[in-house]
């Protein structure tokens, strides 16, 4: 019993662990764990009334599930490693009975003090090998810590991109852009300082794939409702004369390729074409067909 205790302690240690790396610091991988619930909220938040205010929730709330998960998690893993072990291997603070102080809970309160870096409190570990593990807990609750508020700080700025991208597309669609404005050395400009944040835009979904269930409530600052204008961009610019701005037409057209790409195989897998994609991205983000502006 008290190996199997320890061992299911571990591997929950372990998996939890994992899922933080690959959520945090894995560039090309990412926590399995994270994403179910992340996808679980942006999917229920569909179904819910008052659609707009449900899913702009769903972003940060999903981030507070999967942040309280983790740290549950490694506390209950490292809980079920101290309470084999109670109370013949700590030392209690006086006025407390050890017998009656060495349950679960218990554990679990030893536990959440260490994690949070509180100190050991009134229950401490002696035996030699509970007094390693226990300020190695320590050492990974600080480091969980650090890791969510760099987890917040790196996020916010993915979706500040992404929503001037979409404002910018937003002010170009209200010039009228045509062929003919668009065939000139300013015409190349816009068509490559576009095409460059949307680069910019398509690794931030690498990056931060929690951004995704972001949703932006201002029209006018979603992607998902403005991206519809880079693709004409870059039909309006195929027409034009000047040779260089066909090139930066055809660096836009590869630019917005990759985007849906990113797209389809991280959330959408519709295995279609770019257009039908980045419809699908649109619909998701509650846009229906035929109202764009």
């Amino acid at each position: 019993m008290e190996w199997s205790l320890s061992l299911l302690g571990a591997a929950l240690v372990v998996f939890m662990l994992r899922e933080v790396f690959h959520t945090l610091w894995h560039p090309t991988r990412h926590g399995g764990l994270s994403r179910l619930v992340m996808t679980t909220l942006w999917r229920l938040s569909g179904h819910l009334g008052g659609r707009r205010r449900a899913a702009g929730l769903s972003g940060p709330l999903g981030m507070v599930c999967v942040v309280s998960i983790w740290a549950l998690a490694i506390a209950v893993g490292w809980a079920l490693l101290y309470w084999p072990h109670m109370p013949e291997a700590f030392t209690y603070s006086a006025g407390l009975e050890p017998s009656a102080h060495a349950g679960p809970v218990d554990a679990l309160y030893v536990s959440l003090v260490t994690l949070a870096t509180l100190g050991l409190g009134d229950i401490a570990p002696t035996t030699g090998w509970l007094r390693i593990l226990a300020p190695l807990e320590a050492l990974v609750g600080f480091a969980l810590l650090s890791a969510t508020v760099t987890w917040v700080l790196g996020l916010h700025p993915a979706l500040a991109r992404r929503r001037t991208l979409a404002l910018r597309l937003s002010h170009l669609r209200r010039t009228h852009a045509t062929t003919e404005a668009l065939d000139s050395d300013a015409g190349v400009a816009v068509l490559d300082s576009v095409a460059a944040d949307l680069c910019v835009v398509s690794i931030d979904f690498l990056q931060y794939p929690e951004s995704y269930y972001f949703y932006d409530v201002d029209d006018r600052a979603s992607l998902a409702e403005q991206i519809g204008y880079a693709a004409e961009l870059a039909g309006y610019a195929a027409k034009a004369r000047h040779p260089d701005v066909g090139l930066a037409a055809e660096a836009l057209n590869a630019a917005l390729e990759d985007l849906a790409i990113i797209l389809d195989e991280l959330f959408l897998h519709t295995e279609g074409g770019t257009g039908s994609i980045l419809d699908a991205y649109a619909a998701e983000h509650g846009i229906k067909p035929g109202t764009r502006p």
